[in-house]
C-alpha cells in the first residue's frame, strides 16, 4: 500500500516557487565589479530565471544538455543556476581557478553546450576556445553596453540582450527526481578532476537538511553570505537554502578575498549568518583587529574546506 499524501517529486523549481509565493519580496544583493551593489527580489530574480529559460530554449539547449558557468557569485549566477536546473538541463559550474589545461579537460569531459562567462573570464576563455569542443555558444555576463567590441570568441551573445527578448512566462516541467540538476568537479585530487553530479532529489533533501537548527539554523529573519563561491559546492546549498527560508541573500561577487569588502557587507546589510572556508575569517579577523571595525548583527559562521584554526575557535 503506498500513502497518497504529497505525491509529489522533490524538484528545485518547488523552492523556486516557494520562494516566489511566500517570500518574493525579500532581497538579492550582489557586490559588483563596479564597487556598487545590485538589488534584486526573489520574485525579479526568478521571472528573470523564466526568461533565461526561454532562451535556452530558443539556444536549442535540449533537456540533460550541460550548461556551464565561469563566474562569480551574484545575481546572474543565480538566475542561471535555477533556470537550468528547473528547466532540465545541468548546470555546470566551473571553478576558475583551476589550471588552463584542467578547466579545458572538464569542459570537455562534461560536453558543456554553452558557456556563460564573467567579463573577468573574457581572456581566460579566449585563450581555452578553439580547445572547448563542444561548446556551441558563449553568453557574456553584461549589458549591452559593456559587451567587448575586440572579442575573439565566436558569436559572443550578451545576457541581459536575450533576456530582454523573451517573455517571462515559462511552464517548469515536472521531473523525475532523480533527474541531474547539477554538476561539480572535484580539484586537489590526483589525476583528472572528477564530476560530482546533483540530482534533484538530492538538492532539495540538502536544502531542507542545511536549514535545520543544528545545521546552518536559517530562518526567514536570516541575512545569509554565502562566502563559498558558487562554484564550490554549490556555494554549501545556500542559494537554495536562503530562499526556501525567506532569507535575505547577500552574494560577494568577486570579492571572496576581500576583507574590506565583506567587513562592509556584513554590517551594512545586516548579515547574521555566513560561510566560508578558514582563510576567508582569519582575513577579517585580521583586517578587524586593524581597522578597529565591527560586524554588525553577525550571530553564526559556518567554516568548512578544512578544520577550524585554534585563533578563530578561542580568539
Amino acid at each position: 500500500m503506498l500513502g497518497l499524501m504529497m505525491d509529489t517529486p522533490l524538484l528545485i523549481s518547488a523552492i523556486l516557487r516557494h520562494a516566489e509565493r511566500e517570500h518574493g519580496e525579500r532581497e538579492v544583493v550582489s557586490a559588483t565589479a563596479t564597487g556598487l551593489r545590485h538589488r534584486i527580489s526573489y520574485a525579479d530574480a526568478f521571472r528573470r530565471a523564466r526568461r533565461l529559460a526561454n532562451a535556452l530554449d530558443r539556444l536549442g539547449v535540449e533537456r540533460g544538455d550541460r550548461v556551464a558557468t565561469l563566474a562569480f557569485s551574484d545575481h546572474r549566477h543565480l538566475e542561471i543556476v535555477y533556470a537550468v536546473s528547473c528547466s532540465g538541463r545541468v548546470c555546470h559550474t566551473i571553478n576558475p581557478r583551476l589550471f588552463d589545461d584542467e578547466i579545458a579537460y572538464i569542459a570537455r569531459h562534461a560536453e558543456d553546450r554553452v558557456l556563460f562567462l564573467d567579463p573577468a573570464f573574457l581572456p581566460l576563455v579566449e585563450r581555452l576556445a578553439d580547445r572547448l569542443d563542444s561548446v556551441a555558444g558563449f553568453v557574456l555576463l553584461a549589458a549591452e553596453s559593456e559587451m567587448p567590441t575586440d572579442s575573439t570568441l565566436p558569436g559572443l551573445a550578451c545576457y541581459e540582450t536575450l533576456l530582454a527578448a523573451e517573455g517571462d512566462g515559462y511552464d517548469w516541467p515536472t521531473l523525475d527526481e532523480r533527474t541531474a540538476s547539477s554538476l561539480c568537479y572535484t580539484s586537489g585530487t590526483t589525476g583528472h578532476p572528477k564530476g560530482v553530479l546533483y540530482s534533484h532529489r538530492s538538492t532539495v533533501l540538502h536544502t531542507y537538511a542545511a536549514a535545520l537548527p543544528d545545521a546552518m539554523g536559517l530562518g526567514a529573519r536570516d541575512v545569509a553570505l554565502p562566502v563559498a563561491p558558487m562554484f564550490h559546492v554549490n556555494a554549501w546549498g545556500l542559494p537554495y537554502s536562503a530562499p526556501m527560508v525567506g532569507a535575505k541573500l547577500v552574494l560577494p561577487g568577486p570579492y571572496l578575498g576581500d576583507p574590506g569588502t565583506l567587513q562592509a557587507l556584513i554590517e551594512e546589510e545586516g548579515v547574521t549568518f555566513a560561510a566560508g572556508v578558514p582563510t576567508v575569517w582569519l582575513g577579517l579577523v585580521d583586517h578587524l583587529e586593524r581597522s578597529g571595525k565591527g560586524l554588525g548583527r553577525l550571530e553564526r559562521v559556518v567554516i568548512g574546506g578544512s578544520a577550524c584554526p585554534p585563533s578563530l575557535r578561542h580568539g
